[in-house]
């Protein structure tokens, strides 16, 4: 009877050995997922970071109006260049 004792307390040592080892190794893995997760997360908020001081930068309108006037070679306007329509009285 304690040989038989001994045989089973030795499994259920076994057992509890084999699950502690595959609790470590999930913990690790999770652990190791999460890290990265955390790094594209640190990634990502960089970019946005960046888009932001992009948007910024080439929202201004000062950038624009160069921009404008140099690639489309526009002008400002002026009253001697505006012309105004009158509409033709209704019937």
């Amino acid at each position: 009877m304690s040989t038989r004792l001994n045989f089973l307390l030795g499994v259920i040592l076994m057992l509890c050995a084999l699950s502690l080892i595959n609790a470590q190794y999930q913990a690790r893995r999770l652990f190791i997922e999460l890290e990265r997760a955390q790094a594209q997360s640190r990634q990502y908020e960089l970019q946005w970071t960046q888009l932001k001081l992009d948007q910024s930068t080439f929202g201004k309108h000062s950038r624009i109006e160069a921009n404008a006037s140099k690639e489309l070679n526009m002008v400002p306007v002026t009253p001697e260049r505006t012309q105004y329509l009158t509409a033709a009285g209704a019937n």
